[in-house]
């Protein structure tokens, strides 16, 4: 099975008076200043909000609309002990939200209890049994976070019922917002806040900052929850600008230097240092993740809440072994997915169904469908007595919108351009697969199709000196809209080649005297030594028993003078 050959765009190299400008302002190499120019950092004042990004470039909370009467509602509810439910999603952004929002609250009143929805028997978003339990419970408040901003049924049930909620979310509106007592959500059209792309726990965090701040706290005393709020940042994969970059910059900080109990046993397992946002999402991220897929997000949030280390590995324990069982399913459930697709593909899209499948991974093997076949896919199982399906996209092609316009055989849909889900009866599967793949084909584009390195410039290995290391660092963290740099090289004659791993299907060598490794790409071991080969890649710092060295993670590799997508070399 060959996965999709990559085309490499390489990023235009300015030739402006404004990007000159900008060079002899900060004194950088072309190099270094392509890198700013590609993230769209135009002048030397933007630049210095980059590097040198402030907490005093927070936004006001008290701007998003419906804050103060958040605040208001909830101050009520701490000084006459009403009592208070915080609720949030099973995923990494719903349960940290939760995690952070109990916590800080539980600083004024001892009336805070948590709920996370069964992945299974709720669904994702705020349930009716939710509202139910907090009807059951006497609940006076619902704090929703990282949902509910389609949850029409659900807010109406709370109001008929006595109950005010608070939708804390970052997604986009429906046409019609939910009859809640109060809706943060930067997105709502109405909504004059100045940062659109937080995270759920960031909306989360603005109302802390908020009810802080009338009780005469400073923002800084807010730190202790960075930690919470960066792993959010990270999972939930919003862009790393503004606010978020901010918000991310310093909780990086809190969770090297202070971090919860959960996630200090976490980094040390992983035998790290120093955490970066990639070993965010790749190492505590999953843990988290596991609890809601395997059992329960509440294992979670639990975790998170530890206030001792003996507590937290109690629970770590349980979790590590629920992030091997998904492992395990992840693996399984792929192979047996790829061998449906090679004898039922659809002409454009990618819709594969397995009433056994587990439902806790059926989204991350919606995902590595798209590192084989690179086209919109949708993985399904069954759940409850329909079918549940996740949903993943390639850059350019908005899912969201090609759901909507198959909505006539789905139960329920939601989520974002590049990522979704959805319910549906069995007996409309064919017509929704028909549907979706004419859908696809209709407007996906012949670029779309084709998996793309961007690269931000050709350079040589002998380029990477000390003080050009010291000033890439300074564009960390990374995530959308300030990704990881992609530098592309010619190889020339590597040495020490070989493959490495269980199934030797990774390949390892070395461009002057420089440790390259090349996940999946064993394939390339002849092409690498041929030395007509050239590589994309990413400049890392590899960690190993406290020795960190420069590695060059290669992302792809090609015979020199390929052909590309083009700009300008």
């Amino acid at each position: 099975m060959i996965k999709t050959a990559k085309a490499w765009r390489y990023e235009p190299v300015p030739d402006s008076v404004e990007f000159r400008q900008l060079k002899d302002s900060l004194k950088f190499d072309d190099i270094l200043t392509q890198l700013l120019w590609n993230r769209g950092i135009r002048d030397f004042e933007a630049a210095r909000r980059f590097f040198k990004p402030s907490a005093n470039d927070l936004h006001d909370p008290r701007l998003m609309k419906d804050m103060d009467k958040s605040v208001d509602r909830l101050l009520k509810a701490i000084h006459n002990g009403e009592s208070i439910l915080v609720y949030g999603d099973y995923d990494v952004d719903g349960t940290t939200s939760v995690a952070l929002v109990s916590t800080f609250l539980e600083e004024w009143t001892d009336k805070v209890a948590c709920y996370i929805p069964d992945r299974y028997k709720e669904g994702y978003g705020i349930s009716s049994q939710g509202i139910q339990f907090a009807i059951d419970s006497d609940v006076d408040v619902i704090i929703a976070l990282d949902c509910g901003i389609k949850a029409y049924d659900q807010a109406k049930m709370a109001k008929d019922n006595g109950i005010d909620l608070i939708v804390c979310d970052h997604h986009t509106p429906g046409p019609e917002l939910p009859e809640a007592f109060a809706i943060l959500d930067p997105k709502r059209k109405d909504c004059g806040y100045p940062y659109k792309e937080l995270s759920g726990c960031g909306v989360g965090y603005k109302l802390c900052q908020a009810i802080a701040e009338r009780k005469g706290m400073d923002e800084s005393e807010l730190t202790p929850y960075l930690d919470l709020l960066v792993v959010s940042i990270g999972a939930d994969i919003v862009p790393i600008t503004g606010e978020n970059r901010i918000l991310a910059i310093r909780g990086l900080h809190r969770l090297n230097t202070e971090p919860r109990p959960a996630f200090r046993l976490m980094m040390q397992n992983a035998r790290k240092q120093v955490f970066n946002i990639t070993d965010v999402v790749f190492t505590i991220a999953p843990r988290i993740n596991a609890a809601g897929r395997i059992r329960s997000g509440s294992d979670a949030v639990e975790l998170m809440r530890c206030k001792s280390t003996l507590q937290a590995q109690e629970f770590l324990s349980e979790i590590n072994e629920h992030n091997q069982t998904r492992k395990e399913l992840d693996r399984s459930i792929t192979a047996e997915a790829l061998n449906i697709v090679e004898q039922e593909m659809l002409k454009h899209s990618t819709v594969v169904y397995r009433e056994d499948w587990h439902k806790g991974v059926i989204g991350i093997v919606a995902s590595r469908l798209i590192e084989t076949y690179f086209r919109p896919t949708i993985v399904l199982t069954k759940s409850n007595g329909l079918l549940a399906g996740s949903a993943r996209s390639v850059p350019g092609f908005d899912l969201y919108q090609a759901l909507d316009a198959c909505s006539d055989y789905l139960l329920q849909f939601g989520g974002h351009k590049y990522a979704a889900g959805m319910t549906l009866e069995e007996d409309d599967l064919p017509k929704f697969k028909k549907a979706f793949d004419q859908h696809v084909g209709e407007n996906i584009t012949e670029e779309m199709t084709v998996p793309e390195v961007k690269i931000d410039a050709k350079i040589s290995v002998e380029d990477i000196n000390s003080q050009f290391e010291r000033r890439l660092k300074l564009f960390h963290p990374h995530g959308p809209e300030n990704d990881l740099p992609v530098f592309s090289t010619e190889i020339g004659l590597a040495s020490n080649v070989k493959t490495i791993g269980s199934d030797r299907s990774h390949l390892k060598f070395e461009v002057s005297g420089v440790d390259c490794i090349a996940f999946g790409m064993a394939e390339h071991a002849d092409l690498v030594q041929s030395g007509n080969a050239e590589m994309a890649y990413h400049i890392e710092y590899n960690e190993f028993r406290g020795t960190v060295n420069l590695q060059l993670r290669v992302i792809d590799i090609r015979e020199c003078g390929s052909a590309f997508v083009s700009g300008s070399e």
